[in-house]
């Protein structure tokens, strides 16, 4: 069972930034963030595949940047200008290393890991 650890959550003033980062116990095939406000469903933020293609939402384009570390099974969300509105927990998600590479996964059913979340907190 594969298992992704996450970590670089907290809390940060508005206009602020934080990075989070996400390592998986192996390799795996896409990887992408997803965040949960409190009485939200939890919704898509950025997904990157292996070859480095990225996918964002439109609320948080040009404001995060996903990237990844193929060699070090980590994945990294950069927050800058964070805004209340980003306050949630996020989750980290991974496909299966026999996924197809190429992938670009919005969908959190599309995903087989989880990690266990961590709180990002902005106020203004």
């Amino acid at each position: 069972q594969v298992q992704l650890v996450e970590s670089g959550g907290g809390s940060v003033q508005a206009g602020g930034s934080l990075r989070l980062s996400c390592t998986a116990s192996t390799r795996t095939g896409s990887m992408g963030w997803f965040r949960q406000a409190p009485g939200k469903e939890r919704e898509f933020v950025a997904v990157r595949n292996w070859i480095g293609i990225t996918v964002y939402a439109d609320s948080v384009k040009d404001r995060f940047t996903i990237s990844r570390d193929n060699a070090k099974n980590t994945l990294y969300l950069q927050m800058n200008s964070l805004k209340p509105e980003d306050t949630a927990v996020y989750y980290c998600a991974a496909q299966k290393a026999s996924s197809v590479l190429y992938n670009l996964p919005k969908l959190s059913s599309d995903y087989h890991y989880w990690g266990q979340g961590t709180q990002v907190t902005v106020s203004s």
